[in-house]
């Protein structure tokens, strides 16, 4: 049985929305001397990146970076499968900051809710909010961005698959339907 995989967003669609994104946070964020991108691995790493240059773009200011692994701090580690954690590299304090969180797909909210436990072993941040490119919904925890790309509704049984350029030679995001 083949599956329909359908363009939900081409690299263009990215650029325009990551764009909106970085505006967003700028407005909301305030004192962006205080403002901190914590990209979740995997693919949440490369868009804290696209996210921090184009808000340096925009305000002529440069955001620090960190990039977060939130497999020791999951809930599910008995359903999902087995693998090598990424190197959380944050190299700063977070007590007092803005931190944004960013993600790729927010479905049900367990990777969420990790992310939230690891910043604590990095300092009380006075701000954690969540950027995320796609929403899906189906949410089992209430968690809910407070920067979102696109808001895509789909089936349980559908998947959302984002590629990045920096992981995988091109930049989109699929809707595969089974």
């Amino acid at each position: 049985m083949t599956s329909e995989v359908i363009e939900i967003l081409s690299a263009e669609d990215i650029r325009r929305t990551l764009t909106r994104l970085a505006s967003e946070v700028i407005e909301r964020s305030g004192d962006l001397s205080k403002l901190v991108l914590i990209g979740v691995y995997t693919r949440g790493v490369p868009l804290a990146q696209l996210l921090a240059r184009q808000i340096e773009m925009l305000e002529k200011v440069t955001v620090p970076l960190g990039a977060i692994d939130i497999t020791f701090y999951r809930d599910d580690l008995d359903v999902i499968s087995i693998r090598t954690p990424a190197k959380t590299e944050i190299p700063f304090d977070l007590s007092g900051k803005t931190v944004v969180l960013v993600d790729d797909v927010i479905f049900k909210g367990r990777t969420a809710r990790a992310a939230l436990e690891a910043v604590k072993d990095y300092g009380r941040p006075e701000v954690v909010r969540l950027a995320v490119l796609v929403d899906r919904g189906h949410r089992q925890l209430p968690i809910h961005p407070d920067f979102t790309g696109k808001l895509l509704p789909t089936a349980r049984e559908e998947t959302i698959k984002v590629y990045m350029q920096a992981l995988d030679g091109k930049d989109s995001v699929e809707l595969i339907k089974p």
